[in-house]
């Protein structure tokens, strides 16, 4: 399923911080919006901390980052503080994010079957339309991939 040009799926799911955050609330900025298999995982600690990273250059952009797994908040939260990001971590434990994004999917590890989530991040712009997707992304640059598509987004 391809969302590009298309209303950003909303949801409200709990958050780090102990809050809900319904995505809707950020209409109006930009935000990228990244799923990611699980907390505290070595492809997962990375590209949370590059997005930490470059949270200050996201910020000049307007741009708020999110990140979506499975995992419960409490988890989140101790994967927060042993790397310290500065970004909401949102529990999709019932997947209805994933599957509103296409993000759960079969996926095959070492001749294994399993459903699980694809790493996949969306940009979606001020009127909350998604204009760009990446699906099954690998972490070596993708941040900075993300940061200069976001910095040629109109202002």
């Amino acid at each position: 399923m391809n969302l590009i040009g298309k209303e950003a799926p909303d949801l409200t799911l709990p958050a780090t911080g102990n809050k809900e955050i319904t995505l809707s609330d950020y209409k109006g900025s930009t935000i990228v919006l990244y799923f990611y298999p699980k907390d505290m995982t070595p492809g997962c600690t990375t590209q949370a901390c590059d997005f930490r990273d470059q949270t200050a250059l996201f910020k000049e952009q307007d741009t708020v980052v999110i990140g979506i797994s499975p995992d419960p908040v409490d988890r989140h939260e101790k994967f927060m503080e042993k790397h310290d990001l500065s970004f909401p971590l949102l529990a999709d434990e019932e997947l209805k994010a994933a599957n509103a994004y296409d993000v759960w999917r079969l996926k095959k590890n070492f001749g294994k079957e399993y459903m699980g989530i694809v790493r996949s991040t969306f940009v979606i712009d001020k009127n909350f339309t998604v204009v760009k997707e990446w699906r099954g992304v690998r972490v070596k640059d993708h941040v900075n991939e993300v940061l200069e598509f976001v910095k040629g987004l109109p202002s």
